[in-house]
């Protein structure tokens, strides 16, 4: 399995504020989406005809996308560092 729990755990100390045990701040909440996102797209490249994987992955990538809205809203250099740590392009 791609995600187990020991990399869920590994995502959460590097993006989470509390380590660990902080897994529903925005950042480490987007960094598991980034991680899950990533996987899916590469999964798609090899299996274009999985039609019900590509529907998850325009699901996930709205989700971060509307995580990532939330914290440009509320605080813009919050946001700039999530996309800055995470590499993405907007």
């Amino acid at each position: 399995m791609y995600l187990d729990k020991a990399k869920k755990v590994e995502i959460f100390e590097k993006y989470g504020k509390g380590g660990a045990k902080d897994t529903g701040s925005v950042e480490s909440q987007v960094a598991l989406f980034t991680y899950r996102i990533s996987h899916l797209t590469e999964h798609l490249k090899k299996n274009h005809k999985d039609h019900a994987t590509a529907r998850s992955l325009t699901k996930l990538v709205g989700r971060r996308r509307a995580l990532l809205d939330y914290v440009k809203d509320r605080d813009i250099e919050r946001y700039r560092a999530i996309v800055k740590d995470l590499g993405l392009r907007r």
